[in-house]
């Protein structure tokens, strides 16, 4: 029952903290983990954003689901430590540079199709689309998490980024379409060098 787990959270009953690890810990440590790309990184935001949950439950208000309100958290903690790294500082000039003020790739993207019996294709291809996504800025790499591996809808989404359902969508379309030249410039290379 989540308003019984959110009272207990509040009067800070142990058990309590312990059943949210249980129950909302792995998702917490995946959306760090994508967001932060690396193990150690991603063990860090989870930290600081159980932390957070400890010491800010009381400011919960309920108007929004406790496992919104968490992975806005946890977002939200991400975004921060990836700021305070200066690791990648958002700019849209990498990725506008590749479209049309339409959305549409600048020049002809190659078909990136696999072969479905070359397993070491596929492996090389998931670390080239893994690093991709690491490659996102920031905010895009944030949205490209929530829905496409988090599955979360667009109104969620825009409520734990406290932005519109329009950027939403916007920042999902740039990142796909950066995503997509990506793989199309690795497929493309692959083909050059098998010829």
């Amino acid at each position: 029952m989540p308003a019984a787990l959110v009272a207990a959270l509040k009067r800070k009953e142990p058990t309590a903290f312990e059943q949210l690890i249980a129950q909302h810990g792995a998702m917490l440590y995946r959306v760090a983990l994508r967001l932060m790309g690396q193990q150690e990184e991603a063990e860090e935001v989870l930290q600081q954003t159980l932390l957070t949950v400890y010491e800010k439950i009381h400011t919960f208000d309920e108007r929004s689901t406790l496992t919104t309100w968490l992975y806005r958290i946890v977002v939200n903690t991400a975004l921060m430590r990836l700021r305070e790294k200066a690791r990648r500082p958002e700019e849209l000039e990498p990725l506008s540079a590749h479209f049309t003020e339409e959305g549409q790739h600048v020049r002809e993207v190659a078909e990136w199709a696999l072969d479905a019996e070359d397993a070491l294709l596929r492996q090389e291809a998931l670390t080239v689309l893994q690093q991709a996504i690491a490659d996102l800025p920031e905010l895009y790499r944030a949205v490209y998490v929530l829905a496409e591996i988090e599955s979360l809808p667009y109104q969620e989404i825009g409520t734990i980024l406290e932005v519109n359902v329009g950027t939403v969508k916007t920042r999902l379309h740039r990142a796909r379409l950066f995503l997509r030249q990506a793989l199309a410039n690795y497929f493309a290379e692959r083909r050059h060098t098998a010829l």
